[in-house]
C-alpha cells in the first residue's frame, strides 16, 4: 500500500491539492473539491475577509466541510509583504503552514527566486512550515530544502497557462536531488499533465485554474483525481526503459518454420 503524502506536520491520503479561486460559485467549488477527493485546499489570504469570522465566508465554508487549509501569499511582490501576509494567516487561521509566493513580474507571474529564498529563511526562523512556489530549477529547490522548507513547489509552466510541464528533465533532476516532497504547482491544463507529474516522481500536484475554468469543473476534478492516482501507481510500479528498437513480447525460440513439401 502507498504511504500518505507527508510534509511538516501534515499527513494526507490524497496527493491532489486544489485551489479555491475562480469558480463560478461556492456550490460548484464544493462539488469539485469532493469530486477531486482532495483533503487540502489552498486559500489566498488577500481574498479572505478576516474581519467577518462569523459570516458565510470562504474559510468558514471550507472548514465546515472539514477541508484542511493551506493559506498562501498570492499577490505579494516583496519579502516584507509576504512575511506580513504569512503572519496574518497564522493569526487568523491558527496554522503555521504557508504556501509562499513572491511574484517577480505581472506578465509571467514567475516567482522571484532571490526574494523567495530570503523570505523562506525569515519565515522558517519564525516557526512557519514553508511550502515555496518556485521555478523548476534544481539548484533553487535544493537551496530551499537547505533553508528548512517542508516541501518545494516548482512550476510546470506559467500560472494559469495550461501548458503543462515544459521541462520534464528538470523535474527528474529535482526529484533526484531533493529529499523533500516535490509538489507540482502551476501550469496544469488537463489530466495528462497531472499523470505525467506523478510519473516523474512528484509527490503531489496543486492546481486550480484547470478545474475552476473547465467547461465542467466537477467532472474535470474527478479526472484530475484519477490521473493523480494512476500516475502515482505507474511511478511506484516502475516503467520499462525506453529503447530505440522494437523488442518482441513473445519468446523467439520454438518458432514454426515453413518448408518445401517433399515429393
Amino acid at each position: 500500500m502507498d504511504r500518505p503524502l507527508k510534509f511538516g506536520s501534515e499527513s494526507l491520503g490524497s496527493r491532489l491539492i486544489l485551489g479555491s479561486a475562480r469558480y463560478p460559485n461556492h456550490d460548484v467549488l464544493l462539488q469539485a473539491l469532493r469530486a477531486g477527493g482532495t483533503e487540502m485546499v489552498t486559500v489566498a489570504i488577500r481574498r479572505v475577509n478576516l474581519d467577518d469570522p462569523t459570516g458565510e465566508n470562504l474559510v468558514s465554508l471550507l472548514r465546515r466541510e472539514n477541508f484542511r487549509l493551506l493559506p498562501n501569499t498570492a499577490g505579494c511582490y516583496t519579502v516584507r509583504d509576504a512575511v506580513i501576509t504569512a503572519e496574518l494567516a497564522r493569526e487568523a487561521l491558527g496554522t503555521d503552514l504557508i504556501k509562499l509566493e513572491i511574484i517577480a513580474d505581472e506578465d509571467t507571474l514567475y516567482p522571484d527566486a532571490e526574494k523567495l529564498l530570503e523570505a523562506s529563511r525569515i519565515l522558517v526562523d519564525k516557526g512557519f512550515q514553508v511550502l515555496p512556489y518556485c521555478i523548476d530549477d534544481p539548484v533553487t529547490c535544493k537551496k530551499l530544502e537547505d533553508l528548512g522548507c517542508v516541501a518545494v513547489m516548482p512550476l510546470g509552466s506559467p500560472i494559469g497557462s495550461g501548458m503543462g510541464i515544459l521541462n520534464p528533465y528538470n523535474f527528474s533532476i529535482i526529484r533526484e536531488k531533493c529529499q523533500l516532497p516535490v509538489i507540482l504547482d502551476a501550469g496544469v491544463g488537463t489530466a495528462s499533465d497531472v499523470a505525467l507529474a506523478m510519473e516523474l516522481g512528484c509527490d503531489g500536484v496543486l492546481l486550480d485554474t484547470a478545474v475552476a475554468h473547465a467547461k465542467d469543473p466537477v467532472l474535470m476534478a474527478e479526472a484530475m483525481r484519477l490521473a493523480c492516482e494512476a500516475g502515482r501507481k505507474a511511478f511506484l510500479a516502475g516503467r520499462i526503459p525506453r529503447k530505440y528498437y522494437a523488442e518482441a513480447s513473445s519468446p523467439t525460440g520454438g518458432k514454426i518454420r515453413g518448408g518445401r513439401k517433399a515429393g
